[in-house]
C-alpha cells in the first residue's frame, strides 16, 4: 500500500505540473477575452431587485448607492433602522425606482426568513443577494478574558450569510440570480490579532466555494475579498495606532465601485485592491517567510511600540 501511495505522489505531481503548464495559459487567455467582452458589454442592472444585508453603513451603504445609480430596486437590511432609512433616501435620490427598509438581525434564523419573504412579497422576485453584514473582534487570542464573547462574530459573519442564502436560493434560482459574498482577505491572509474574525471569513469562503459547485450554473456566485476598507471599524484607535496603521486603506466608495465592475462582468472572484493578490502568492509559495513577516509586523513590533500604553483586546459589534 505504501508503494502505491508513493507512486501516486510522483504521478500526480508530474501530471499536475504538466497540466498547469498547458491549461493555465489557456485559462488566462480565455479570461482575458471574457473580461474584455464583458467590459465592453456590461450587464444592465436596471429594474433588478437587490437585497443587501448590513446596508446601514460602510461597504453595504455604498453598494446600495452604486446599485441605485444603475436603476436597481433595493431591499436594505440591517439592525439600525434610522441609518437604514437615511441610506434609503439617498438611494432614491440616486435613481433607485423603489427602496424598502427592513430592520433585522441576520444572526436570527426567523429574521432572515422574514426579510426574504418581505422582499418577495413587495417586489415579486429577487435577482441579487449581497451578503455583507459582519462584525469583528480584535486582540491576541491568549488575552481573551471570555472567549464566548466572540460567538456573535461567527453567528453574524458566517451563519447570517448561510441563513439568508438558504431562504433566498429558491427565489434566486427562478431568475438565475446572483449572490455576492463580501468575504475578506483575512479568510486566507491569517493576519494575527483578528483570529476569530479570520476564522469566520474562512468558513464563509469555504462554504460559498462549495456552494458554487452545488448550484453550478443555476446561480452565479461572486466572492469578494477586500483588504482593509476605510470604515468606522478600521478607524478604531487600536487599529490605527496598533499593528495595522501602515496598511493602505481603500475607501468604501472605491471598494463598492470595484465590486460593481466585477458584478457587471460576471466575475466569480473579486479582490480589492488587486495588489492584495500578490500577498496570496507569497503565502502560497513562501509560507515560512510569510509567517515570520506577519509575526514581526503584528506581534513583535506592536509589543515594542505599546510598552507604555498597553493595547487592549476589543470586542466590537459594529455592522459594516
Amino acid at each position: 500500500m505504501d508503494i502505491i501511495y508513493n507512486v501516486l505522489n510522483v504521478i500526480y505531481l508530474v501530471n499536475s505540473i504538466f497540466m498547469f503548464l498547458i491549461w493555465v495559459p489557456t485559462f488566462w487567455l480565455y479570461n482575458l477575452l471574457r473580461v474584455s467582452y464583458k467590459s465592453s458589454y456590461p450587464e444592465s442592472l436596471a429594474g433588478k431587485v437587490m437585497l443587501i444585508t448590513g446596508a446601514s453603513a460602510g461597504i453595504g451603504e455604498h453598494m446600495a448607492m452604486e446599485f441605485a445609480k444603475a436603476g436597481a430596486c433595493l431591499a436594505l437590511v440591517a439592525r439600525r433602522e434610522e441609518q437604514l432609512r437615511s441610506v434609503a433616501e439617498c438611494a432614491k435620490a440616486m435613481g433607485s425606482p423603489d427602496v424598502i427598509v427592513i430592520p433585522a438581525d441576520v444572526s436570527k434564523l426567523e429574521d432572515c426568513s422574514m426579510f426574504i419573504d418581505q422582499t418577495i412579497n413587495h417586489f415579486g422576485k429577487l435577482d441579487y443577494l449581497v451578503n455583507n453584514a459582519a462584525i469583528a473582534s480584535f486582540g491576541l487570542f491568549e488575552n481573551e478574558a471570555r472567549v464566548s464573547d466572540n460567538v456573535p462574530v461567527m453567528d453574524i459573519n458566517f451563519w447570517g450569510s448561510v441563513y439568508t442564502t438558504h431562504f433566498a436560493l429558491p427565489h434566486l434560482k427562478k431568475n438565475k440570480g446572483k449572490i455576492i459574498v463580501i468575504c475578506s482577505c483575512g479568510s486566507w491572509f491569517a493576519s494575527p490579532r483578528v483570529s476569530i474574525y479570520n476564522a469566520s471569513k474562512a468558513a464563509l469562503l469555504s462554504f460559498f466555494e462549495t456552494l458554487k459547485i452545488e448550484v453550478d450554473s443555476a446561480i452565479n456566485i461572486t466572492i469578494v475579498t477586500p483588504g482593509i476598507v476605510e470604515t468606522r471599524l478600521s478607524n478604531e484607535k487600536w487599529l490605527r495606532e496598533g499593528c495595522a496603521w501602515w496598511i493602505p486603506r481603500l475607501t468604501p466608495e472605491m471598494c463598492a465601485k470595484e465590486i460593481m465592475s466585477c458584478i457587471k462582468r460576471g466575475d466569480k472572484t473579486c479582490t480589492v485592491p488587486s495588489w492584495m493578490k500578490t500577498i496570496f502568492l507569497w503565502k502560497m509559495l513562501c509560507p515560512e517567510i510569510f509567517n515570520r513577516i506577519m509575526t514581526f509586523l503584528f506581534i513583535s513590533w506592536p509589543k515594542i511600540s505599546s510598552k507604555k500604553n498597553r493595547i487592549p483586546n476589543l470586542n466590537l459589534a459594529q455592522v459594516f
